[in-house]
């Protein structure tokens, strides 16, 4: 399977976004990928009014990116705001291409390091896989990779990939943390761990203002017995990765920790 990272900036125009997710899905078809990934949040940046910008599943943007995936020929994954409850969103993955036309919605929301998303987003409740080349991926949003039982949980149901979604927050030691939990979640759960983030604002000049995440980039590829086989740097960065599906079976066979699985 041979997939994409398009580790991007993302701005406060949809449409201009939308061009970004053109231009980069036409680079990783021309690169022979099948699959682009883009990160969260793709539709807007962080920091801007989510209520402003959020549509249904068959608005004008999501209808948009169906369009291009269609036109282009690939599958791919970005990140928007659909209605939420009350005055709040829900922060979606939409998954876009021939085969498939899903969604997920983000579950742990992202309370943390002085941030509030709950205060903005609704949380979503069920974990989502979609079909690809005969391979079942998993999805996953940013704060999501902090939690092991959902890259299991979609593992168990047959994920050999799991993908991350990220506009991942600056701060001390949090590239170490984000690279490090890639490689923890693709050992939980045996499987591939393809972590897409928004690149790092400050590589291309720009100054951070608030507390919004906005992406530290490092951008990584993990295999299911942690290694990493690609890795971008903080800035803007298209990454194209064959994966070796082969590997699963033995990863599995030498860790089955799927199987050895207890509940306590």
């Amino acid at each position: 399977m041979k997939i994409a990272l398009a580790q991007v900036l993302s701005t406060s125009d949809p449409q201009h976004n939308l061009v970004t997710i053109r231009d980069h899905a036409k680079q990783a078809k021309e690169a022979g990928a099948s699959l682009v990934i883009f990160p969260e949040a793709m539709q807007v940046a962080f920091g801007n009014d989510l209520t402003q910008v959020a549509q249904p599943l068959d608005g004008p943007w999501a209808t948009l990116v169906r369009q291009l995936a269609r036109d282009i020929g690939i599958t791919i994954i970005a990140g928007m705001f659909t209605p939420g409850e009350g005055h709040r969103v829900r922060n979606t993955l939409v998954v876009a291409g021939a085969d498939v036309d899903t969604h997920y919605d983000k579950i742990h929301l992202y309370d943390a390091f002085g941030y509030a998303e709950s205060d903005s987003v609704t949380p979503g409740s069920t974990p989502v896989q979609f079909e690809h080349e005969g391979s079942t991926v998993g999805l996953a949003t940013c704060y999501d990779l902090r939690f092991p039982r959902l890259f299991i949980r979609n593992a168990v149901s047959g994920a050999a990939v799991n993908v991350v979604s990220a506009s991942w927050g600056a701060g001390d030691g949090k590239v170490e943390q984000w690279t490090t939990l890639a490689k923890a979640r693709a050992l939980d759960s045996t499987t591939f761990v393809v972590a897409v983030d928004q690149a790092d604002p400050t590589s291309v000049g720009r100054k951070l203002h608030g507390t919004a995440p906005l992406g530290v980039g490092h951008s990584l590829v993990v295999d299911p017995l942690g290694r990493v086989i690609a890795h971008a740097g903080a800035e803007p960065e298209l990454l194209v990765v064959e994966l070796d599906l082969t590997v699963l079976d033995t990863a599995r066979k030498q860790l089955p920790v799927l199987s050895n699985s207890v509940d306590l």
